[in-house]
């Protein structure tokens, strides 16, 4: 085997893999942007595999197949998110493999979130999906088919149910506070009405009550004129509302509804704040699995938010460290709350606004090796971290090394790496490489 690796990226997570590959005794060339003269220049014979750690897909492609041009066959990793660009990659060049970290990392996240082993991996595509489920034991890894319990569906079904028509912000609360009340204005005229008319005729008065499109006649009595007079006036104020609420609702891009599927759940929930690439992977897995989901994202342009829309996931967009945010997403009543921005110090005052919200709600937050975690983790619990970069760098040396593993999971200062015959290998948690 060729001991010489080329990695591409000076991101956090290609600094671990240079780092990790070097802890190995492989030789690393690191570099960060090369234009095509200088990869040439350093793809030579002795190069056995190189790593493409980018966040930019495009950038990505770009490198993956100017490498394949310039050294056809070479073993080749490339770090994607988009699947547009995984499969083109992967038809043009057979022998890249290419993954994202939230591939790599996910297994392990949802079966720590569920508390169910130590890695759940989707073996199919596709709504109709099955797993396998990965099990641990002083070095002992089984794997055994898994599905999904019937239970889960149905607390998911009955959590939604529990959400329908209920107000989550100050225009859905307008909207619906109008919508009652207009509801109730026209139910109450109607019963006095129908005391002296048919309900067809009844129904048609209270309408126009309702609408202000003309007055009823007058049934004689004048506390009934009084009230039918009262319910024209209040009619403007609560159709003003009510108009003002669905105008709302339309412009905020209906990323949560008052009825449907994309509505808060009650409860039996999971909050997912940051819906970057592990975020809005992470709420497909659970959503696949029959688990209520709720995304909470502080940006209003980030790509998660159509991609959760067309999942039929509700979005909060607002400041995920604050506890009415987070109250919002109905948080103190969730299973858990998973804090997977890319910015580990945006995690830890998700981890304590959630903290000060509920005591004893699950948190988990994606972190490395900041030196923030480790001081924070000193003063209380504040959740399990998830070093999604170091099992991604981990994965990603295994994989130039040998083959691509089935799963990497985390245990203490160590991640075990399970070989698809279930061999398990220890490698110590990577840390960054010191190039310039």
């Amino acid at each position: 085997m060729k001991d010489t690796v080329l990695v591409i990226g000076a991101t956090d997570v290609g600094r671990r893999t240079c780092a990790e590959l070097q802890s190995h005794g492989r030789n690393v060339i690191h570099l960060d942007a090369p234009t095509d003269a200088e990869l040439h220049d350093y793809l030579i014979d002795d190069v056995g595999g190189v790593a493409v750690m980018l966040h930019s897909d495009i950038e990505a492609l770009r490198y993956s197949l100017a490498i394949e041009h310039i050294r056809p066959g070479v073993r080749l990793f490339a770090a994607i998110f988009d699947r547009t660009v995984r499969h083109e990659i992967e038809r043009v060049i057979p022998n890249c493999f290419v993954a994202s970290p939230a591939f790599i990392a996910l297994p392990h996240v949802v079966a720590s979130a569920l508390d169910i082993g130590s890695a759940v991996i989707r073996t199919t595509t596709g709504d109709d999906a099955h797993w396998k489920l990965v099990n641990l034991n002083n070095d002992v890894a089984t794997s055994s088919d898994f599905e999904a319990p019937r239970g889960w569906r149905w607390r998911t079904w009955w959590s939604r149910v529990r959400g329908q028509l209920r107000a989550y912000d100050f225009g859905s609360k307008a909207l619906l506070n109008g919508f009652y009340a207009l509801t109730s204005i026209l139910i109450v005229d109607l019963m006095i009405s129908h005391q002296h008319a048919s309900l067809a005729e009844s129904f048609y008065d209270s309408s126009a009550t309702l609408a202000g499109v003309t007055a009823p006649p007058a049934p004689g009595q004048t506390w009934h004129l009084i009230l039918n007079g009262t319910f024209m006036l209040l009619t403007l104020v609560f159709t003003a509302i009510f108009g003002a609420g669905i105008v709302n609702h339309l412009l905020s891009g209906r990323r949560v509804g008052i009825v449907g599927r994309r509505v808060i759940p009650a409860s039996q929930h999971f909050v997912v704040v940051g819906l970057g690439q592990v975020g809005i992977r992470l709420c497909r897995e659970l959503s696949l699995l029959g688990i209520a989901v709720v995304g909470v994202d502080s940006a209003i342009n980030t790509r998660g938010l159509s991609l959760a829309r067309r999942m039929n996931i509700p979005v909060i967009v607002g400041d995920p460290s604050d506890v009415k945010t987070l109250t919002r997403a109905h948080g103190h009543r969730a299973q858990g709350i998973l804090a997977m921005s890319a910015e580990e110090r945006d995690n830890i005052a998700v981890a304590v606004a959630a903290r000060a919200m509920s005591p004893d709600v699950t948190i988990m937050l994606r972190a490395g090796s900041d030196d923030a975690i480790a001081e924070t983790q000193s003063l209380f619990s504040i959740g399990k971290t998830i070093d999604v970069n170091g099992l991604t760098a981990t994965y990603v040396s295994a994989a130039l090394s040998t083959d691509t593993p089935l799963a990497v999971v985390p245990d203490g200062s160590e991640v075990l790496i399970v070989a698809h015959d279930m061999e398990v290998t220890r490698a110590p948690i990577p840390g960054r490489c010191a190039c310039n």
